[in-house]
């Protein structure tokens, strides 16, 4: 892997000279060497002795093993807990600057890139993240056998890695890994590299792999869905394996600024923030190399947010084939295991990937939910945390706790909510949704450029699988343009609102508020539109709808725009362009508030 002429890290002190000045700051400038570089980063960061650090990087290529990378245990929220290889372990800084200079970083195996943990400031700008081997496996179909169960793959070989040994696919067999089965398998369109039209995010396990001539590799399995002969099918491992790490992991940091930052291949998501605050992503992206044969980019979502506060910027950015959301704004629910006391309550975080996070802190304010409301019911202050092991913590609070709280009920950290707003983005290609939100704080969705293969903006606070909360209250989608969406073979909408709480909540009860969906320019052969549960105050405004032709709908029961239980709904000044006859759909609940008038098609 030649970089050109080897040349050592450099690692320069610089003291500020300004008198408002606190600190040094220490300057660890890098170029790249022949090999891998990982022992030369880090040797250069074990120097470093100042609050604030910047790291140069020189225009070049960058090659990191984990051989020698920092081992860490970690809890990394929607991923696999830990020892963890981390290139960058960046932990406890004042301020943290990388100057990537069009730095282009190339990793090999199972690694993380980068851990900014406890940092006040983090900038990181223009470089790009990529991997010299894909965690996937990529092959073409060129034949089925739905009857007998069969179907037969053209193996992409070059720059991907993989073997057969005793009817097992062995993927990516990278230094003494591979999944235990392919997994998450889904199918692209070989030209345009968008998951197929109609396609379902399948779970492989053949029942055993046979070699044929020509290279062909066909697997004996039965499926739900065969994907199209010519498509490109590709599959990402098992889930307990397949989210080792993201590339970019802020945890417990502020102050943090991505600009000119690409992730063409990760591990995981592309970007994490976890109880991070006022976090700006600018002119970035996780998507595809130029050029490149692969069709994922993340094996999970682009960008991820979980328990954030402050401001959340998301601004002319692309996010393109990674194999979840293009991004997930959301807090987290723990349930109540048991209430010990007056004041003292013992939680559970119930999602496996959710052991190990810090769900709430000595200060914070945590609201109440209360079965059978799905609203919040009040609030107090945590004063004490006492964990108990990485599933359950006992929170000591400063009042007493609602007198009818127990076993099942929820609780939800009302300090970490942050407002969020994404502006001049593109995302389309992938798997999944556009954008999952679920934050009480301000929503600004304007301007961007949408295509889902699910749902293009989802809302689903739920305490049945993943526990994310954040019922909505203050939400603009307005001048978006969504073109070809909701197109999987699951039922989904433009636009979905569908709370999902566990057992024991009313489910007439409305859960997200004040909802302005205005101005939008859809395209799309679909009729699913808007579709909407339990929402009071929505309103649809001045939306341009076009049916086009490229698809019959799949749902043609279903309305353009279907509302339950909602109230204080208003449709009003849009304009359909099509021929789908059931154009608004209320139950009774909703008809008693809704507003319908000077519409066009509807």
């Amino acid at each position: 892997m030649k970089t050109g002429k080897t040349r050592p890290a450099r690692v320069l002190w610089l003291l500020a000279c300004v008198p408002w000045a606190a600190n040094a700051l220490q300057v660890v400038d890098l170029l790249p060497v022949d090999g891998d570089m990982t022992p030369v980063v880090r040797k250069a960061l074990e120097s470093v002795r100042e609050a604030d650090v910047k790291i140069v990087l020189h225009k070049g290529r960058y090659f990191f093993r984990p051989d020698y990378a920092v081992d860490l245990d970690c809890f990394i929220t929607n991923h696999g807990n830990g020892r963890k290889r981390i290139v960058f372990p960046m932990r406890g800084f004042a301020s943290v600057q990388i100057e990537g200079n069009g730095a282009e970083l190339v990793f090999h195996g199972q690694v993380a890139p980068f851990l900014f943990e406890d940092c006040a400031k983090v900038e990181v700008s223009d470089l790009t993240v990529d991997w010299d081997i894909p965690f996937t496996f990529l092959g073409e179909v060129v034949a089925v056998d739905p009857r007998e169960g069969w179907r037969d793959i053209r193996p992409f070989t070059e720059g991907f890695s993989w073997r057969l040994a005793d009817g097992r696919l062995l993927f990516p067999d990278i230094d003494g890994f591979s999944y235990t089965e392919p997994g998450s398998t889904l199918a692209f369109e070989a030209g345009t590299k968008k998951v197929c039209d109609g396609a379902l995010d399948l779970e492989s396990r053949p029942r055993w792999v046979e070699k044929r001539a020509g290279g062909i590799l066909r697997f004996h399995e039965p499926l739900a869905q065969y994907p199209p002969v010519g498509s490109l099918l590709s599959s990402k491992g098992d889930r307990e394996h397949d989210r080792y790490a993201p590339a970019f992991h802020a945890k417990h940091s502020s102050n943090i600024r991505f600009d000119g930052v690409v992730v063409h291949h990760a591990l995981g998501m592309g970007f994490l923030f976890e109880r991070s605050a006022d976090i700006t992503l600018s002119h970035s992206g996780v998507h595809l190399r130029e050029g490149s044969p692969r069709v994922v980019s993340s094996t999970a979502d682009a960008t991820h947010f979980c328990n954030c506060r402050g401001g959340i910027l998301v601004e002319h950015c692309r996010f393109e084939n990674m194999l979840d959301d293009g991004t997930n704004v959301h807090g987290t629910y723990v349930e109540v295991d048991a209430v010990l006391d007056a004041r003292t309550v013992r939680v559970e975080l119930k999602h496996f990937e959710q052991l190990g996070f810090v769900f709430a802190e000595k200060g914070d304010r945590v609201w109440f939910i209360v079965r059978p409301e799905p609203g919040r019911a009040g609030e107090n202050e945590v004063d004490e945390v006492r964990v108990v092991n990485d599933r359950f913590t006992e929170l000591v609070f400063k009042d007493p706790l609602p007198a009818t709280l127990s076993k099942g009920d929820l609780l939800e950290n009302k300090t970490w909510n942050p407002s969020f707003t994404m502006r001049g983005c593109t995302v389309r290609n992938h798997r999944a949704r556009n954008i999952v939100l679920k934050t009480p704080g301000r929503i600004v969705v304007e301007d961007n450029d949408f295509s889902s293969m699910m749902s293009s903006v989802f809302f689903r606070g739920e305490s049945y699988f993943w526990f994310e909360s954040g019922a909505v209250g203050d939400v603009l989608i307005r001048n978006n343009r969504f073109s070809h969406c909701a197109y999987s073979a699951m039922e989904h909408a433009v636009l979905y609102v569908t709370p999902r709480l566990g057992g024991g909540f009313d489910d007439t009860i409305p859960y997200d508020r004040n909802i302005r969906f205005e101005d939008n320019r859809i395209e799309t052969f679909g009729n699913r539109i808007v579709w909407a549960d339990r929402v009071d105050g929505l309103v649809i405004r001045g939306n341009i709808i076009r049916q086009t032709k490229d698809g019959g709908p799949r749902w043609p029961n279903a309305g353009l725009i279907d509302l339950r239980q909602c109230r204080n709904v208003e449709i009003a000044g849009n304009t359909y362009e099509g021929n789908h006859a059931k154009t608004v759909l209320a139950d009774e609940a909703t008809k008693a508030t809704l507003v319908v008038g000077d519409n066009k098609g509807l």
